[in-house]
């Protein structure tokens, strides 16, 4: 009987393991660190381009404006000016050697000065002074706008001083200072006060020579030919011109010259080119004086022909 229920026990027991199932094991992944770090770049990079586009939809554009300053020159018509002074200078230099001459003189002179300058100028020309004057010349040599009212006038005249009978030209030049008001009335408010003109420059043109490398043969040919064109220059139409030379290098002029002589020419190579700078004497058969013209050209040689091109 133990037998038995031993067996039987061992039985239910077998059973019991079958019955069971085994608990598996569990697999263990390992993350591998570097796959972080690219995680990582990955997740920076998406922020990165969100930011992007957000910036793109909230920024505000801005542009660089380059502000350009146009200064507009107001031309000032001094016209009424000059001759302003112009006719105060004819009455103020101007005189005979008599008293009522003098005394017009000072009461014309009301129409261009200050009470101040009128009273300055009371003795500038005395009753009993030796000699007379007139204006036998007036120039105007610049006008400057002081401010929006006021200019200074520079002029220069020629006085002929008259003693006895004795005459002589004297030249000088002043400057005055003019008021113009809103309604374009004026009056002179600075005395003519002594003041120098341009006189001659100093200046001396350097003096040119020719190339040494264009040989004799060549400026014999040159000059050939100049001279057969300023000989029928003057009287030429436009489509015999344009046998020597390029359109609108030398205009016709129909004048009565006859050719006399190329005066000076200086010869220079230039690439392909022979520039020449010359003058030329033609008389002129109506006031029979002799006329000098200066040229500047370049001739180039095209098919064994020379040919003026500029």
């Amino acid at each position: 009987m133990r037998k038995e229920n031993a067996m039987m026990k061992f039985r239910n027991n077998q059973k019991k393991e079958k019955q069971t199932p085994k608990e598996k094991k569990l697999r263990v992944y390992k993350i591998n660190p570097h796959k972080k770090m690219v995680l990582a770049l990955w997740v920076l990079l998406g922020l990165s381009f969100a930011f992007a586009i957000f910036k793109n939809f909230t920024a505000i554009d801005t542009h660089t404006i380059h502000e350009k300053t146009t200064i507009e020159k107001k031309y000032v018509d001094t016209h009424k000016v000059e001759n302003f002074v112009e006719n105060f200078a004819k009455v103020y230099y101007s005189w005979e050697q008599n008293d009522k001459s003098i005394d017009n003189r000072m009461e014309k002179l009301k129409a261009y000065l200050t009470d101040d300058l009128l009273a300055l100028n009371a003795d500038t020309v005395r009753k009993d002074i030796p000699v007379s004057s007139s204006i036998s010349g007036f120039q105007i040599w610049s006008v400057q706008q002081v401010d929006d009212t006021q200019f200074d006038v520079t002029f220069s005249i020629n006085q002929l001083i008259t003693e006895s009978k004795n005459k002589k030209s004297v030249q000088s030049a002043y400057q005055v200072r003019v008021y113009v008001d809103s309604s374009g009335n004026m009056i002179i408010v600075k005395n003519p006060t002594i003041t120098s003109i341009p006189t001659k420059s100093n200046y001396q043109s350097k003096a040119k020579e020719s190339d040494s490398t264009i040989d004799s043969a060549t400026t014999s040919e040159i000059k050939e030919f100049l001279t057969t064109f300023f000989k029928i220059y003057p009287k030429a139409t436009a489509s015999e011109l344009s046998y020597y030379l390029n359109d609108g290098v030398l205009k016709p002029i129909g004048k009565d010259y006859v050719f006399q002589e190329l005066v000076n020419p200086i010869y220079n190579r230039k690439d392909n080119q022979i520039t020449v700078s010359l003058a030329v004497k033609y008389l002129d058969l109506q006031t029979k004086a002799t006329q000098v013209s200066q040229f500047s050209l370049t001739l180039e040689k095209k098919e064994g022909n020379w040919r003026i091109i500029k």
